[in-house]
């Protein structure tokens, strides 16, 4: 028996010197990091400019590769089966790693066992938008009216079981609200039918509902996430606006690394992203496409919060009978 744990000890030892080993070496080519979105978008453009910085940490080239497709599961299909040894890395959302988890009948990856979080610095919150010629001007005057309206009020999203529509079922029944769906194919579709008044009401991305907001075509009452947008700094929160502190239904940015990846060469990413979202040029970035950017917590409490957000994202999915519909 002490053989035998003397063995395990040696075995366990033998890997921490080597995975030292390869940290002190790493990185010795250059990195990819794979998005799950289409150049241009919000979140390839913020990746580009934390990968530049990166590469100028790091003495490596580090590459943005493109793979959208299959609702941002293509990306992490492809980086689930990669090396564990830091050169492929993924940036992945709540979508793909909380929601489709329980919305898809079949997920090609485990995100557990297939996957460790490098960096989790940015949420990515949504905006409470009505139509103008909606009768309220505050979140607890539209609870009211939804409350008292003979029929009920009807909101937009991009789709069933998208961030947006989960987000607006837990504002549903956080409140208690009785509202209809009316589901588009596309965000922007969604967003200009409030404008025109075919729906009165929806979370929007501050990116695609900023310029309509300030034009005053969307009357923006709330963001879903705990603290304020700088774009909107004058929007309060779920939280300010409805006295409700725990409110927070937002999606998220995070980077990930395939789960066998020696924990030195994690740490050492984490660190180096943890410097580079300190920089006021990434934060302003962040804030300028609608993001809200974080100081990334440790790699064990980001661990809690992805369980954490898949238990809300999955539960609510199962609840309006949505398990498995894709």
């Amino acid at each position: 028996m002490k053989r035998t744990l003397s063995a395990l000890a040696a075995l366990f030892a033998g890997s921490l010197v080597l995975g030292s080993a390869q940290a002190q070496d790493y990185p010795s080519r250059p990195i990819t990091i794979v998005v799950p979105l289409a150049p241009g978008s919000g979140m390839d453009s913020l990746v580009r400019l934390y990968a530049d910085k990166l590469q100028q940490s790091l003495g490596k080239p580090v590459v943005v590769e493109n793979k959208p497709g299959a609702a941002l599961m293509l990306a992490a299909q492809a980086v689930a089966t990669a090396p564990a040894d830091g050169y492929t890395l993924l940036v992945s959302t709540s979508s793909a790693m909380a929601i489709n988890l329980v919305l898809y009948k079949k997920v090609n990856y485990d995100v557990v066992k297939d996957f460790v979080p490098v960096s989790f610095y940015v949420k990515s919150p949504f905006i409470l938008v009505i139509n103008p010629e909606l009768k309220a001007q505050t979140v607890p005057e539209l609870i009211k009216l939804a409350k008292e309206s003979a029929t009920p009020l009807n909101y937009s999203s991009p789709g069933a079981g998208v961030a947006q529509h989960l987000s607006m079922e837990y504002m549903k029944q956080r409140f208690g609200l009785n509202m209809a769906h009316v589901p588009y194919r596309n965000t922007p579709q969604s967003i200009t039918d409030i404008v025109a008044g075919h729906v009165q009401l929806g979370f929007a991305e501050a990116g695609a509902s900023l310029p309509l907001i300030r034009e005053g075509k969307l009357r923006a009452l709330a963001v879903s996430s705990s603290t304020r947008i700088p774009t909107l700094p004058d929007v309060p929160t779920f939280a300010e606006a409805a006295s409700a502190p725990d409110f927070e239904a937002v999606s998220w940015h995070m980077l990930y690394a395939p789960a066998a990846t020696p924990k030195p060469i994690v740490d050492r990413l984490h660190a180096e992203m943890t410097k580079i979202m300190a920089d006021p040029e990434m934060k302003a970035k962040a804030s300028t496409i609608g993001l809200l950017p974080i100081d990334p917590p440790s790699i064990p409490d980001t661990v809690k919060y992805l369980a954490s957000e898949r238990e809300k994202w999955g539960s609510l999915v199962r609840k309006l009978g949505l398990e498995g519909s894709q």
